[in-house]
């Protein structure tokens, strides 16, 4: 599995909300966050434009590294 970190997710919503931003980007498969970590992990179906990632979390109001 690859992971993002991931600054400001508190919540179970902060959880699925990165989860389903996630979920759209092409590649990525099974995102699954860990809150205590502050991570996003994923599986990659296909290459993932980590880029548009990070674009797709910051746009729902999160800080990825």
């Amino acid at each position: 599995m690859k992971t993002l970190k991931v600054n400001g997710m508190r919540c179970g919503h902060c959880k699925a909300s990165v989860e389903e931003a996630a979920g759209k980007i092409a590649g990525v498969k099974n995102p699954q966050v860990d809150l205590e970590a502050k991570e996003l992990r994923f599986e990659e179906s296909a290459p993932v434009d980590m880029a548009a990632l990070r674009a797709a979390i910051t746009d729902i109001g999160f800080d990825p590294e």
